[in-house]
């Protein structure tokens, strides 16, 4: 028990020392690309929204943090003959980095749960607060793209007046799954977007059959072309009085649909729930997550799930470098950015061979892990 205390000190201050300095230098990182949007805010939010990246944040640099804990620790043991005298006295390096195993197990549960449960809704909120408190410029991004709300629903905005909170030139549009040819038009000249309401003023709806179009330029009796009409515009609404508005239900929320389409790269805010109910839902085409959906989720928790596993296999890689080279602070620093780099390097080309074999995306993804923990093993029985 001594024994176990004593490493474990050991390990501990390296772990979070390295944790706290590289989420400084990210979220110094994040202010920094974003501080020209800044302007005039004041600090409590611009700490709140700093405050909500730290889950995603941790779930990316709590590897490095244990290839840090690991080298700085063993490198000192080592360097000080320490290791060479409780080995000595008959304890072999299994019982020695014993408490490496468990505190790398516990930061890769931590990171599980950071990974598929806290940080995609704390990714939500960041775009949230971002584009709507911090910039004020809300759905302005939106202006001019053809963006899935989910629920059936696409929304087009020809502006957007980020005062008011006004959707302007507004086309929504909804496609039947059983025939791409049918399908709802809704224009709408102003509404707004709060929450999973998207609510319009100025409407009107139209369902068209437009597989039906071809047969009105072959109609020459006039007196047949109403009844064809109806057969291509099934249903038209217009609003009883000028104030009506019509409310329709979206998959995605205000802030899901900032978080996704605001930026240039969507943020990540799908979680287990979301992942596992597309996984498992098969049901009917017009219900049913399609197989590039199933597909996509599937990749999806396996990579959320392989980056926090890479915690227990990078203690285990950097523990014969820590015995080999860590002879100083200096030294175990730049070990551990090469093997973390290394480490993240392989992880993107393995996503990238995951993207390339949709139907069987877990070895692409797996790769960094499975090769770190066949490259430590090696050494560690050299070393």
């Amino acid at each position: 028990m001594k024994l176990t205390a004593y490493i474990t000190r050991e390990l501990v201050p390296p772990l979070l020392a390295g944790t706290l300095l590289f989420v400084a230098v990210l979220s110094f990182g994040y202010f920094f690309i974003s501080s020209q949007f800044l302007g005039g805010v004041p600090p409590l939010l611009i700490a709140k929204w700093i405050g909500y990246q730290m889950p995603d944040t941790l779930v990316k640099v709590l590897p490095m943090g244990v290839v840090l804990m690991v080298v700085v620790a063993f490198g000192r043991l080592a360097n000080e003959r320490e290791l060479v005298a409780i080995q000595s006295g008959g304890i072999g390096l299994g019982r020695i980095a014993r408490p490496v195993a468990v505190i790398a197990g516990l930061v890769a549960a931590l990171a599980i749960w950071l990974s598929l449960w806290v940080a995609p809704r704390a990714n939500v909120e960041t775009r949230g607060l971002y584009w709507d408190t911090l910039t004020r410029s809300g759905l302005s991004q939106l202006v001019g793209k053809q963006v899935d709300l989910g629920a059936g629903l696409s929304l087009y905005l020809g502006g957007y007046d980020a005062g008011k909170r006004q959707l302007q030139g507004v086309r929504v549009e909804r496609w039947n799954r059983d025939d791409p040819r049918k399908g709802t038009l809704i224009f709408a000249d102003a509404g707004s977007f709060e929450g999973n309401a998207l609510r319009l003023t100025g409407y009107s709806v139209y369902t068209l059959n437009y597989a039906r179009i071809p047969e009105l330029s072959t109609i020459t009796d006039p007196a047949v072309l109403p009844a064809a009409v109806r057969r291509v515009f099934t249903a038209i609404r217009l609003p009883p009085r000028p104030d009506s508005a019509l409310t329709l239900g979206t998959g995605l929320s205000r802030k899901q649909t900032l978080a996704q389409y605001a930026d240039a790269i969507g943020a990540d805010g799908q979680g287990f729930p979301e992942l596992w109910a597309k996984l498992s839902d098969k049901g009917s085409s017009d219900k049913g997550s399609s197989l590039a959906d199933r597909q996509t989720a599937r990749r999806e928790l396996n990579r959320k799930v392989a980056l926090p596993v890479g915690n227990l296999v990078l203690a285990l890689a950097a523990l014969p470098f820590a015995l080999r080279f860590g002879r100083s602070l200096g030294v175990s620093l730049g070990i551990a950015l090469m093997i973390a780099v290394a480490y993240y390097l392989l992880f993107v080309v393995g996503i990238t061979l995951a993207a390339a074999t949709p139907g069987l995306p877990e070895p692409g993804i797996w790769l960094a892990n499975i090769v770190f923990a066949v490259a430590g093993l090696w050494l560690l029985r050299r070393a």
